[in-house]
């Protein structure tokens, strides 16, 4: 499908829930994932890179974003039955760093996601992420496929089949 096309006829209006499917752009197919650095709880550093070997479903977020909280039950849920086949990976643009995140994603909120921090945000830089939360599924040589702006059903039929689920 050619960039800046819906896929899908579930697309609500914005202020609404999550849609099923929003806009998919294509229009970064292929690009290598950013090298930048993101913190893991406890201070370790990752890179995209690292989780080569399966496709990863990035999600920039943060704890301010309304939209992003209403579509974090359906990622871990996703997460949860993708286990093994794909790697999903909340990315926190939040400036107060794990203070928030940890407030957040308090023990027993979710089942399987493990978030990580964007400080200072390079990794929304290098996207060019226009407004949160945005979504970008890499392959598993990690290179974009997709990107996606707004909240999405994210354990819908319709994104698994996005996905390659």
């Amino acid at each position: 499908m050619a960039s800046g096309t819906t896929e899908g006829s579930t697309q609500k209006p914005k202020g609404s829930q999550p849609s099923a499917v929003r806009t998919i752009d294509r229009s970064r197919a292929g690009q290598v994932a950013p090298t930048v650095v993101l913190e893991a709880r406890g201070g370790a550093k990752r890179r995209l890179s690292g989780y080569a070997g399966k496709p990863v479903l990035v999600n920039l977020w943060a704890t301010w974003c309304a939209p992003c909280i209403a579509e974090m039950p359906a990622l871990d849920r996703l997460a949860a039955a993708s286990k093994g086949r794909l790697t999903v990976l909340p990315v926190s643009q939040d400036l107060e760093g794990w203070r928030a995140v940890d407030g957040f994603f308090r023990p027993g909120r979710f089942k399987v996601l493990t978030p990580l921090l964007d400080q200072p945000n390079d990794l929304a830089l290098a996207l060019g992420a226009k407004g949160l939360p945005m979504t970008i599924l890499y392959d598993a040589g990690g290179r974009e496929v997709w990107r996606v702006n707004g909240p999405m059903e994210w354990d819908s039929p319709a994104a698994a089949k996005l996905i390659g689920l």
